[in-house]
């Protein structure tokens, strides 16, 4: 059995040892432990203190490409390397690599596809309160979309097994977190989590600027998941809403005709109620469009998920 903990790294020079010292060299169950560095275009010198701690195998990115990329690269390269388990973890030593013992104990015993780590962020004393409340409503959000019941969705420190990386297809180039969960509560992936207690926060987070550039690009991600997976959810819901509205102006527009004898006046119902109806019919068109692309993609994931095992020998 190997295991493979990619790290995805941007300038974490300062940093990069401590993760590196605090992962486990003997796991029960585990033959072999791959540590994978994926280097996102750092400009310090991130690669050569990886290398002085005995790390052989990278990733490099000429530039800055993204968490989300340095995610798909790096999975590519662990099934390249053979890998039977993927463990990601950050670079910035935000979480505890001496769990990683822990989190692939589901998958060795055939309990779950996928594990996250619960980082407990109710107890996590520099995350504000509306931060906190973000976690949870995130977590929420992406449950009602996956189908899963997962307390800390947005968590990085996970494990996958090879079947699952066979099945999971990652495009977004911001954070895979969330697509990566969505994707595989739809695909019906067994997917679990353990409590774990993350270390001192020792910078802030470069994946994004600010809290309201993380709150819009994890938004959009989700909304693009509904529309790919439960397409029914974003344009059903819409043409639900919009039928309901255009109803009530032809609803007066009827009304006050009856009652008044005469439409003068009452036009601008007409028009209103009309134009909100179109929208509807608009939504449902393109609900059913939505469906047949899904559809279609699942027919191609397939074929992909075929390709990937002749690729990598599974």
């Amino acid at each position: 059995m190997k295991l493979v903990v990619q790290i995805p790294c941007l300038n974490e020079e300062a940093t990069l040892p401590l993760v590196l010292q605090s992962i486990p060299k003997k796991i029960n169950g585990i033959d072999e432990i791959i540590v994978l560095v994926i280097d996102d275009g750092s400009t310090d010198n991130t690669v050569a203190v990886a290398r002085e701690h005995g790390v052989t195998h990278f990733v490099r990115h000429n530039r800055n490409q993204g968490l989300g990329r340095s995610f798909h690269d790096g999975v590519q390269k662990a099934l390249e390397l053979g890998a039977d388990i993927v463990v990601n973890t950050d670079g910035d030593n935000q979480y505890p690599q001496d769990r990683i013992g822990d989190l692939v104990q589901p998958i060795l015993k055939h309990q779950a596809d996928i594990v996250i780590a619960d980082r407990q962020t109710s107890t996590i004393a520099h995350f504000s309160p509306f931060k906190k409340f973000l976690q949870r409503f995130g977590s929420a959000v992406v449950n009602k979309a996956a189908g899963t019941n997962l307390p800390d969705a947005v968590s990085g420190f996970r494990a996958y097994s090879r079947e699952s990386l066979l099945r999971l297809n990652t495009f977004t180039r911001f954070s895979y977190c969330t697509e990566s969960i969505i994707q595989a509560g739809n695909k019906g992936l067994s997917i679990t989590s353990i409590p774990v207690e993350t270390n001192p926060k020792l910078r802030e987070s470069r994946l994004f600027k600010s809290t309201r550039e993380h709150v819009f690009k994890s938004g959009v991600t989700i909304i693009r998941a509904f529309a790919m997976y439960k397409p029914y959810v974003i344009f059903g819901g819409l043409g639900g809403l919009l039928l309901v509205l255009g109803s009530i102006p032809f609803a007066r527009f009827v009304y006050l005709s009856i009652v008044e004898g005469t439409t003068r006046g009452h036009i601008q119902s007409l028009l209103a109620g009309s134009l909100l109806l179109i929208g509807a019919f608009l939504c449902l068109v393109l609900n059913i469009i939505a469906d047949l692309i899904r559809i279609n993609r699942i027919l191609i994931e397939d074929n992909l998920e075929q390709t990937k095992r002749q690729r990598y020998g599974s």
